[in-house]
């Protein structure tokens, strides 16, 4: 089993941007927890961080048939981009979306994610570790489906 783990704009800069709301892990130590958590139960990660809406759309499309689901911090875009969500519904894999700080408690414009509706479950609010509860999900998931 593989699954991707994808990051939408400025997650690169984990670990230095606003580590009152997002912490101080960095990107390469969530992803190293996420290979653990996944690696443990069997899975592979692939990994994949971008700062162009256009080519998370492209990963979807280009591992859609690599991977057997995804694990998605869309950042910005998941407030904003019908497009990511178009590319969440046509690639048909089970999608959960994390987000490390909780969105509800953010400014209005972050209560709503556009993507909530094509993903199969939201972790937010639990920092790192809800990463480790999203990829469980996500596994979970696939192992029931199987």
């Amino acid at each position: 089993m593989q699954i991707l783990l994808a990051h939408g704009p400025n997650l690169n800069l984990l670990g230095e941007r606003r580590p009152e709301v997002y912490g101080t892990t960095t990107l390469l130590e969530i992803e190293a927890e996420v290979a653990a958590v996944a690696n443990a139960r069997g899975a592979a990660v692939i990994c994949f961080q971008t700062n162009h809406e256009g080519a998370l759309i492209d990963a979807l499309h280009q591992y859609r048939r690599v991977v057997d689901g995804v694990v998605l911090n869309a950042g910005a875009w998941t407030h904003t981009s019908v497009a990511l969500r178009d590319a969440i519904e046509a690639v048909q894999l089970p999608v959960v979306e994390v987000h490390l700080s909780n969105t509800h408690q953010r400014e209005d414009f972050r209560h709503r994610s556009l993507i909530a509706g094509v993903c199969i479950g939201q972790v937010t609010g639990l920092g790192r570790d809800g990463y480790g509860v999203a990829t469980a999900l996500l596994l979970d998931h696939l192992e029931t489906r199987g």
